[in-house]
């Protein structure tokens, strides 16, 4: 069996993952083809203890047995902020990526090889309708945005998290809507958001003020959460 390749990850993050993936790789043995790390956990925006660990685990052949399998170690890894991995067989990735051109796309340019062949990188996918399906995708985060709202509105709680957990979401599919304006987008969370204002005429100055925000006091820049939440759905809207 190979050895785990840990060279590119954290040093806090190598101390969580490597006896996950030891244990993973004695379940599984030779079905296992490739680990991905992918997700925060590759770059600077990454937050030890709060940030979510993202693995793609990709099989040789994936049935009920491999999940079933695998429920002990997923659940402890949800202990460690290791959130259930994506598992993949390889007639299933060859299969949907051309169904969920974002997520693969994601995955594929910004991620580390931690065990097995490199599937991602040599993968293509059709980008073809990537404009209309990111489009789509924003039109739905943005009703479900404004249901959350609805919701949570009148606790006066939570809003700000609500701002900080859907721009995550939005910023893979601003970097897909920016291939049809650059060639090769930015990976950077902070720099695919400049690119995306300036490209498609929002203010970026609501988005990064969200992006950078780490107090968790419902407020944004020292503005009330639910005024800066406002100017926040009007850009989303301004896409739509």
């Amino acid at each position: 069996m190979e050895s785990l390749k840990l060279d590119g990850v954290k040093p806090e993050l190598k101390v969580i993952i490597q006896p996950y993936l030891i244990k993973l790789l004695e379940i599984h043995k030779e079905n296992i083809v490739s680990v991905v790390l992918y997700g925060s956990a590759t770059g600077k925006y990454f937050m030890p203890k709060k940030s979510d660990i993202n693995l793609a685990v990709i099989f040789q052949n994936l049935e009920f047995r491999q999940l079933k399998d695998s429920l002990k170690l997923i659940n402890y890894g949800t202990s460690k902020r290791i959130t259930a991995p994506l598992l993949l067989s390889l007639s299933h990735i060859e299969s949907s990526k051309d169904t969920f051109p974002v997520e693969f796309i994601e995955i594929k340019e910004n991620n580390i090889l931690l065990y097995g062949k490199d599937i991602f990188s040599g993968l293509k996918i059709d980008e073809t309708n990537i404009m209309l399906f990111c489009k789509r995708e924003i039109e739905g985060k943005l009703i479900r945005i404004r249901q959350a709202y609805l919701e949570i509105g009148l606790k006066r709680k939570g809003v700000e998290a609500l701002m900080k957990e859907s721009m995550h979401s939005l910023i893979p599919l601003f970097r897909a809507l920016l291939r049809s304006k650059i060639q090769n987008p930015p990976i950077d969370k902070e720099k695919t958001l400049i690119e995306f204002c300036n490209h498609y005429g929002l203010a970026k100055d609501v988005f990064i003020a969200i992006l950078k925000d780490r107090m968790n006091d419902e407020k944004i820049k020292g503005e009330d959460a639910e005024v800066f939440f406002e100017k926040y759905l009007k850009e989303i809207e301004k896409i739509t």
